[in-house]
């Protein structure tokens, strides 16, 4: 499995402070032998600019990470923190650089972190290693790259299944609104049926109006007929 590139650029950046480190040690040594430092700090100045342009670039990489959310936040923090650290390093390495005066021997381990170069001037990968979390501390960079992958596959896992859940809603959904297209069919079907249901009813309406009018005027047409029967044979009967 490949190094994440950060976690590779921020071991280049350890051991670059280690470098310097050994290289400010090495020129204090030659000022108390009386020797010619001027070459050393030419290579030292240069060397503090690298480191300098270095945590920036390693900083704005993680900014560019974090903005666009590819590290969980633990893990942004954490990256920050190493930053810190190495701006802390950068200042005390400034800081030494400048000194006029020459510094005893001993002070050969302000210059290194724990866990430091030993004599054969070995580099350890992470010198600030110390002060990091709890969960993180004593594993090396491809154990903490293995555990961001897991930490990664996770967040994948939860996001799949973030997935499926609004895929399901949106079947739902689907479905609702096919449901509710077939309700608003069959309401329209009965507020057509209802419509000619009422005009049926009108036109009947209409119907027995006139059957009842039509009834009215047989019924006085059959009294006048019987009046005027009683009256013929009133008139004609023998008195």
């Amino acid at each position: 499995m490949s190094q994440d590139p950060w976690l590779q650029n921020y071991d280049a950046i350890c051991r670059l402070t280690q470098e310097i480190a050994e290289n400010i040690n090495e020129r204090n040594r030659q000022k108390r032998t009386g020797g010619n430092p001027a070459k050393i700090n030419m290579t030292l100045r240069a060397s503090l600019q690298k480191l300098k342009q270095n945590i920036a670039q390693l900083k704005g990489d993680l900014l560019r990470a974090s903005s666009s959310r590819r590290l969980m936040q633990s893990e942004a923090d954490r990256r920050q923190n190493l930053i810190d650290d190495l701006l802390t390093r950068e200042k005390q390495l400034n800081a030494s650089f400048k000194e006029d005066s020459t510094e005893p021997e001993p002070s050969r381990s302000s210059l290194f972190a724990a866990g430091g170069a030993g004599a054969s001037g070995a580099v350890s990968a992470n010198p600030w290693l110390v002060n990091e979390p709890e969960e993180t501390r004593g594993l090396t960079f491809g154990e903490i790259k293995q555990q961001q992958q897991r930490i990664i596959e996770a967040q994948d896992a939860g996001l799949d299944a973030l997935s499926a859940v609004i895929s399901r809603q949106k079947i739902m959904g689907q479905e609702i609104g096919n449901e509710l297209e077939e309700q608003n069919e069959i309401i329209d079907d009965l507020a057509h049926l209802v419509d000619k249901t009422d005009g049926r009813i009108r036109n009947e309406t209409r119907r027995v109006k006139l059957v009842e009018t039509k009834s009215a005027s047989c019924g006085m047409l059959v009294v006048i007929v019987l009046l005027l029967i009683a009256i013929i044979v009133i008139a004609v009967w023998p008195v």
